[in-house]
């Protein structure tokens, strides 16, 4: 670990560990007991695994052994220079459970989290007991919403920009384009200034952003490649696990209207639940609903 990696070890009741999983190593940060029923946390972008810190503790303390990485090429974890194609990183998820020790886990995610977790629970369902994702639609939901939406489409117009050489990795490292895209996305007063210090930090570590941007970079790099639309029709088959979405009605960087339709493509039981007044950082915006929601489908 690198000494500028100490920037995302934050104390706390937590405890912090590596992992070694799919040929990486994994920071994680965990609480609970470990013979606890697994609930593995994907953040998002542009985070680390301290925007789960609410549902860690809260989780932990209920009895679920709860886990949140950071995830290949964020924060701790290790910055391979490739493996950003939406394959790897389901398998490193996928293995993320069995290194842990169990066969499977309530899975939740967050934006790209969110994204992996869709993808984990479809091409991986042996290792998804459950399934929870916030703020994004299933991919093939999106991508509809995306041609057929003009203000979606809109909102969205900052991927292309991620698309252009050095210019995002030099803002997301200079900490201006992260507080610009917390304050654009989240839901009024988001995020306060420790969230946003925390992230421009996170953000700064050497490698993170570029590592960041390769997610955007391959999802478009993929679209015409035989191996991307052989995955966008694995996508098809959809989930078995019972399925928790969770959007923000005043998200910033997707539309609550993209998240409807995403039913079509769980088939074990799906809730849909818009939550009024929050952004895109739902999970940290109000953490008390959404965590009283992720324990309500656990239990259900």
């Amino acid at each position: 670990m690198s000494p500028e990696d100490s920037a995302v070890l934050v104390d706390g009741p937590w405890q912090h560990r590596d992992v070694t999983a799919s040929g990486l190593r994994f920071h994680v940060a965990e609480h609970g007991p470990e013979d606890g029923p697994l609930v593995l946390l994907l953040h998002g972008f542009p985070e680390f695994w301290w925007s789960w810190r609410h549902q860690l503790v809260a989780l932990g303390e209920a009895g679920f052994h709860a886990v949140a990485p950071d995830l290949r090429g964020y924060g701790a974890t290790d910055k391979p220079p490739r493996g950003y194609d939406a394959y790897t990183l389901s398998r490193d998820i996928a293995a993320l459970v069995p290194a842990l020790g169990v066969r499977d886990a309530y899975l939740v995610g967050h934006d790209w989290g969110g994204s992996l977790a869709w993808a984990v629970a479809t091409l991986h369902p042996s290792v998804v007991n459950r399934l929870a994702v916030l703020s994004v639609p299933h991919l093939l939901r999106f991508q509809q919403a995306l041609l057929t939406n003009p203000r979606q489409l809109k909102m969205s117009s900052y991927m292309v920009f991620f698309q252009t050489p050095k210019v995002p990795e030099s803002r997301l490292q200079q900490g201006d384009l992260v507080a610009e895209l917390l304050h654009r996305w989240g839901g009024p007063g988001f995020p306060d200034a420790e969230t946003e210090s925390r992230c421009r930090e996170a953000m700064a570590i050497p490698g993170v952003a570029h590592c960041a941007l390769e997610y955007y970079r391959w999802a478009a790099r993929s679209r015409v490649r035989p191996s991307g639309i052989k995955y966008l029709k694995l996508l098809e088959a959809g989930v078995q696990a019972p399925t928790l979405q969770l959007h923000g009605s005043v998200d910033g960087c997707i539309l609550a209207a993209s998240a409807h339709g995403s039913g079509a493509y769980a088939h074990g039981g799906y809730e849909l639940q818009v939550l009024e007044g929050l952004g895109h950082f739902p999970h940290e915006e109000d953490p008390e609903l959404v965590t009283s929601l992720l324990l309500g489908h656990a239990r259900a």
